[in-house]
């Protein structure tokens, strides 16, 4: 964080922005999986001696522990990237119905431009399909504003609320002004069945009080100060939010706006009364048109970009195009292409793996860069988790041939062990490598269980990797240091050619842990 000469601002990026409007908001809790866009806010958090900040095993664990919190009372956060809110899709749905106590903010950060991701994912149908609010703002000082109002909409409401960022607005910086921490009453934590239990019955009484919730919030929506009308010369008017608001206003500075800071539920009164007064009205939003949908749902005639930008993220430059309704224009241009850093352990074990000629099933981390020459030696990325899958899945769809699966440390933790404990117990095959270089590299190097050390560099209780493969029911367990080449290799080859289940742990620390 940069300061600046005023000492009550600071120069910071959206996340960290984020991170310092909810702890002035008397943030208690806050839990996370890191992943890019979404990290630096629970680094940031973690500064703060008086937020209970933590790096969870998974995004699931991670938004059920804060909910917990907040259902118990203490203002609460959750962070994560995109896809990071499919794992945690199941306690979210079910939180809709149960509320909160004290105020549960939900902060998903979306990559369009798959800058770092596997997927583009445009979050705002997740808030249409939970029936919970979002809120979305357009910089970095306009978050640090918005999430404290997204606590105290929870807590009105009795709701979680979602909050979504996009890559732009999570790292790009602005000066914004800092406040004092104001930490409100925590509420009384009670027993209260017929909210928190979600038997069928239970659920179906909750179900009702979501539909009135949502009318309530459409109401809040149409009198939000997020949601504002710009009035300009008429002739031309956009309904836009996030950053897109950023690049409409830089090459449209006469034009009106509705722009949208809770962009669900619809303000429709504020909609059509702004489409009354513009000549020509262009809706202009990044990935899926939900906006325009919408209001093309009103009856409202409204043009908006062609198909062809529902890929990729807007930039100023495109701004013009989409609103002139063009066809997006593909520009090949020259970029340095990814690759593992030199030395990294992870050459070596892909050599091994390349050299035996192996079918591999990959996984999300680093060492997903193996797809790509010179090693060409990953064949399989889908999910976190899914190099252990693939692996047994694999066997069962191309008996014969040489498989084996891999994933990181962390990655493992994630979501690795259920799959080994599903492949013992299905007396599945195979081998499956585990990358242990000490870390969550890809994110930028951050703790997990098996560092044995807490998101503040605490020492914590270790979880150990190779015991637990043992406990899941694994029939070999080796550990090994793929710079010993030879030695590595000829473990690999041997396990590889066994009738049975078998888990080598490659360990080596990541080059970058020296720093």
């Amino acid at each position: 964080m940069a300061k600046t000469k005023t000492s009550n601002q600071a120069l910071l990026s959206g996340n960290e922005a984020l991170a310092y409007g909810a702890y002035e908001a008397g943030l208690s809790v806050a839990c996370a999986y890191p992943g890019t866009p979404s990290t630096e806010i629970l680094e940031t958090l973690a500064q703060f001696p008086d937020v209970d900040a933590q790096w969870s095993v998974n995004e699931k664990v991670a938004f059920e522990v804060a909910l917990g919190s907040a259902i118990a009372g203490a203002r609460s956060l959750f962070a994560c990237k995109h896809v990071g809110l499919n794992v945690a899709m199941d306690p979210l749905m079910t939180a809709s119905y149960t509320g909160i106590l004290a105020g549960f903010v939900i902060v998903v950060c979306d990559d369009p431009g798959m800058h770092s991701s596997q997927n583009e994912q445009d979050t705002r149908w997740v808030a249409l399909y939970s029936k919970l609010p979002m809120l979305e703002p357009a910089s970095p000082a306009e978050a640090k504003e918005i999430i404290q109002e997204a606590f105290k909409i929870s807590e009105r409401y009795d709701t979680p609320v979602m909050l979504r960022m996009t890559t732009r607005i999570s790292h790009t910086k602005e000066n914004v002004v800092l406040k004092q921490r104001q930490v409100p009453p925590r509420p009384e934590f009670e027993r209260n069945i017929a909210k928190y239990v979600m038997v069928p019955g239970n659920a179906y009484q909750r179900h009702i009080l979501v539909e009135k919730r949502l009318l309530q919030l459409q109401s809040l929506s149409e009198r939000s100060r997020f949601n504002r009308i710009e009035k300009g010369d008429g002739k031309l008017g956009f309904i836009t939010s996030g950053v897109s608001y950023q690049y409409l206003k830089e090459n449209y500075p006469d034009a009106s706006y509705l722009k949208l800071g809770m962009t669900y539920p619809f303000c429709d009164d504020k909609i059509k009364a702004f489409a009354k007064t513009v000549k020509k009205l262009v809706v202009v939003e990044e990935l899926d048109p939900f906006i325009e949908e919408h209001v093309k749902s009103l009856g409202i005639k409204v043009a908006a970009k062609d198909p062809s930008f529902r890929i990729g993220e807007l930039t100023p430059d495109l701004i013009p195009a989409v609103v002139a309704g063009e066809v997006k224009q593909e520009v090949k241009a020259a970029k340095r292409k990814p690759r593992l850093c030199p030395d990294c352990p992870h050459w070596a074990t892909f050599a091994a793996l390349k050299k035996l000629d192996l079918y591999v099933a990959g996984d999300i981390g680093c060492y997903t860069l193996a797809c790509l020459p010179p090693m060409s030696a990953l064949h399989s990325c889908v999910c976190m988790g899914a190099g252990v899958t693939f692996n047994e899945g694999w066997h069962k769809g191309a008996p014969g041939k040489k498989i084996v699966g891999v994933l990181g440390d962390s990655t493992f933790v994630h979501s690795g062990i259920t799959g080994l404990i599903n492949s013992a117990y299905n007396k599945a095959k195979g081998v499956i490598l585990i990358l242990d270089n000490s870390t969550t590299a890809m994110t930028g190097g951050q703790q997990h269980p098996a560092t044995g050390l807490t998101i503040r560099n605490e020492p914590t209780k270790k979880l150990i990797l190779e015991d637990l493969c043992r406990v899941c029911g694994v029939d070999n367990v080796d550990v090994m240091d793929p710079k010993n080449l030879e030695e590595f290799r000829a473990i690999l080859e041997k396990r590889v050619n066994e009738d049975a289940l078998s888990v080598i742990i490659s360990r080596h620390p990541c080059k970058l842990l020296r720093r």
